[in-house]
C-alpha cells in the first residue's frame, strides 16, 4: 500500500474524532468557559500561572507528553508483528483510549484545584489507596527522570553537534519568557525572534560540536540533573512553559518535514501488514499494546495533565484542544514514525544499513527511525541531514519530558511525604527537589536497565487506574461513565496479563528483582479495583436504603 494513503486515513480519522467525539466529551464533562480554573483561583506566580495563549500551553503539554515512546514504540512493534496491527492500535487507541484518558484526567484535575492524580485518589477511594498509588507513581517518575537523563546523555555523546542548540534552547526560553511576561511583547513577534536565534544555534552547533573525553556519560547526567533541579523550582512561565513551547516548533517542524517527504516520495509500505501473532518478544496480545505505549495511551500523560498543565489552563474551553487534541497529534506523530521505518526502509534487501529488520537486530531503535526518516526526506534533503534532524527531534522530546517529570515528581513528593506523612522539610520545594535528584542520580549511575523492561507495563497500568478514577468520578456525579470505564477495564486486562507473563518469565530466569516488581504492580491494580468495587457496593446499599425509607 502507498504510504501517503495510510497517512491520510489516519489524519481523516483523527480530524473527525476531534470534532465529533471531542465534542461529546466536552458535553459529558460540562466544560464551561465562564468557570475560573485554578490558574486564577490559586495563582501563586510559581506553579499556578495562566498561560498567555493556549498555543503556548499546547506546546508545553505536547512537548512533555511526547517522549521517545510514540516514536520508538511503533518502530519496535511493526518489526515484530507487522505494520497493520500497530497502525490500527495507534489510530483507535489514540481516539478512544489515550484521548479520553488525557482529556478526562485534565478536567478532573482542573475541577480539583489542579491537584495531581495521586491526591485526587484520596477523595475518591480514601487514604490507603492514595498512599499506595502515590508511592507507585513516585517510584515510576523517579525512574523516568533517571532513565531519560541517561538516554539524553547518550545522544550528546553520539551526536555532539546537538549539544549547543539543546542548551541554547534554555537561554532562548528565558528570553521568550522575559519578552512575553515582563515586556508584554506579542507572542507572535517573540516567537519569530526566538526561533531565529534557535536556528542560528543549530548552525553554530554543527560547526562546533561539544565533546567530553573524560567519563562523558556521568558528566552529562550530572549536568542534566542539575538543569532538572533548576527547571523544577523556577516559576513555570520563566523557563518550563516557554522552553517547551519553543521545543514544540522543533517537533512540529520535524513532523511537517516528515510528511512533506512522504508527499514528495510517497513510497510503498515494504513491511508486511501482518507477520505473526507470536514473536521473540511475546505475543501480539497483550505485548504489542504495552510496547507501543505512548503512541496510543500513556499513564504519564495523565501525570502531566494533572501535574503541570492543569495549573496553567487559562480557560476550560482550551481543554479539548490541549488534552484530546494533544493526544491525537501524538498519534499522528506515531503514524509518521511507523511509515518512516515501514516505507523508508527495506524489509528484505542486500543493503543491511537500509534494511529494517537488520537495523533492529543491532538494538539501535533511535538509529533505525533516524535512518528511515532520512530516506523519507531524500528527495528534498540530504539523507544524512534528515537523520540528524530526526535525532534532534527525539532529543527535544526526551529533554522536555525530563524537566516536566522532575517538576511533577516534586509536586507528588510534597503532597505525599510533606503533607500526608507530615515530614516538614519536604514541604520545602528546594529540599523536595534535591531528594528527587539524589534518588534519580543513584539509579542513573547504577544499573537502571534492569528495571526498564517492565516500565511500559507499569506506565499502561497507571493509565488504566487513571481512567478507572475518571470513570468512577463520572459515576459518582451521575454521568455516563462508559467512555472512561470500558477503556480502563481493557487496559487492566492488557497490563495485568502482560505483567503476569513477564513475572512468570522473570521467576523462571531466577530474576527475582523484576519478578517481585511485577508482583507488586499486580497487587496494586487488584487493590485499586477491589477498593472501587467496595465503594460501588456501599453506594448501591445506600441507594437501596433510601428507597426503602421513602
Amino acid at each position: 500500500m502507498n504510504s501517503l494513503i495510510v497517512g491520510l486515513i489516519g489524519l481523516i480519522l483523527f480530524i473527525f474524532s476531534y470534532f465529533l467525539y471531542g465534542k461529546y466529551l466536552e458535553k459529558l464533562w460540562n466544560i464551561d468557559e465562564k468557570r475560573k480554573p485554578p490558574s486564577y483561583t490559586k495563582a501563586d506566580g510559581i506553579d499556578y500561572v495562566p498561560a498567555k495563549h493556549w498555543l503556548i500551553l499546547f506546546g508545553h503539554h505536547f512537548s512533555s507528553i511526547a517522549g521517545a515512546g510514540p516514536i520508538l514504540g511503533p518502530v519496535i512493534a511493526a518489526c515484530l508483528w507487522g505494520w497493520g496491527p500497530a497502525f490500527l492500535w495507534i489510530v483507535f487507541g489514540s481516539i478512544f483510549f489515550g484521548g479520553v484518558h488525557d482529556f478526562s484526567s485534565l478536567v478532573l484535575s482542573v475541577r480539583n484545584e489542579g491537584q495531581t492524580i495521586g491526591e485526587i485518589t484520596k477523595k475518591i477511594f480514601g487514604d490507603k489507596s492514595k498512599i499506595i498509588f502515590s508511592l507507585f507513581l513516585w517510584f515510576t517518575l523517579i525512574l523516568v527522570v533517571a532513565v531519560f537523563s541517561a538516554v539524553t546523555s547518550k545522544t550528546f555523546i553520539e551526536e555532539p553537534s546537538i549539544v549547543i542548540p539543546t542548551f541554547f534552547l534554555i537561554l532562548d526560553a528565558l528570553i521568550f519568557g522575559f519578552l512575553v511576561y515582563k515586556k508584554n511583547v506579542s507572542v507572535f513577534y517573540s516567537t519569530i525572534i526566538c526561533l531565529f536565534l534557535l536556528i542560528l544555534s543549530f548552525t553554530i552547533g554543527k560547526e562546533n560540536p561539544i565533546i567530553i573525553k573524560f567519563n562523558p556519560l556521568k558528566i552529562w547526567i550530572c549536568i542534566l540533573l542539575f538543569y532538572s533541579f533548576i527547571a523544577s523550582i523556577l516559576p513555570v512561565n520563566i523557563l518550563l512553559q516557554p522552553r517547551d513551547y519553543l521545543s514544540s516548533f522543533i517537533l512540529f517542524g520535524g513532523m511537517f518535514l516528515g510528511y512533506i517527504g512522504l508527499i514528495s516520495s510517497h513510497p510503498k509500505v515494504k513491511t508486511p501488514f501482518y507477520t505473526t501473532f507470536y514473536s521473540n518478544s511475546g505475543s501480539l496480545w497483550p505485548m504489542m499494546f504495552v510496547i507501543i505505549a505512548c503512541g496510543a495511551i500513556s499513564g504519564f500523560h495523565g501525570l502531566v495533565s494533572s501535574g503541570t498543565t492543569s495549573k496553567q489552563i487559562a480557560n476550560e474551553k482550551d481543554i479539548k484542544k490541549i488534552g484530546y487534541g494533544g493526544m491525537l497529534t501524538e498519534g499522528f506523530l506515531s503514524i509518521l514514525a511507523l511509515l518512516c521505518v515501514c516505507a523508508g526502509l527495506y524489509w528484505v534487501g542486500e543493503i543491511p544499513e537500509f534494511t529494517y529488520p537488520e537495523l533492529m537486530k543491532k538494538g539501535d531503535w533511535i538509529g533505525t527511525f533516524a535512518t528511515g526518516y532520512g530516506q523519507i526526506l531524500k528527495k528534498i534533503l540530504n539523507p544524512q541531514i534528515g537523520k540528524i534532524i530526526a535525532i534532534i527531534m527525539i532529543n527535544s522530546f526526551v529533554l522536555t519530558t525530563l524537566d516536566t517529570a522532575t517538576r511533577i515528581t516534586r509536586y507528588l513528593t510534597q503532597e505525599l511525604f510533606g503533607e500526608t506523612f507530615r515530614i516538614k522539610p519536604i514541604k520545602n520545594r528546594y529540599f523536595a527537589t534535591f531528594i528527587i535528584i539524589l534518588f534519580a542520580g543513584y539509579l542513573a549511575f547504577g544499573n537502571w536497565q534492569k528495571i526498564w523492561p517492565i516500565f511500559g507495563a507499569s506506565n499502561q497500568l497507571v493509565a488504566g487506574i487513571t481512567l478507572f478514577l475518571c470513570g468512577f468520578y463520572l459515576f459518582l456525579n451521575r454521568k455516563k461513565y462508559i467512555s472512561a470505564l470500558i477503556p480502563s477495564i481493557i487496559m487492566f486486562l492488557i497490563t495485568m496479563t502482560a505483567l503476569t507473563i513477564q513475572m512468570i518469565s522473570f521467576y523462571t530466569q531466577k530474576n527475582f528483582l523484576l519478578g517481585n516488581i511485577c508482583l507488586i504492580l499486580l497487587t496494586l491494580s487488584i487493590f485499586i479495583i477491589d477498593e472501587g468495587i467496595k465503594i460501588l457496593i456501599q453506594i448501591k446499599k445506600g441507594v437501596q436504603n433510601e428507597k426503602r425509607s421513602t
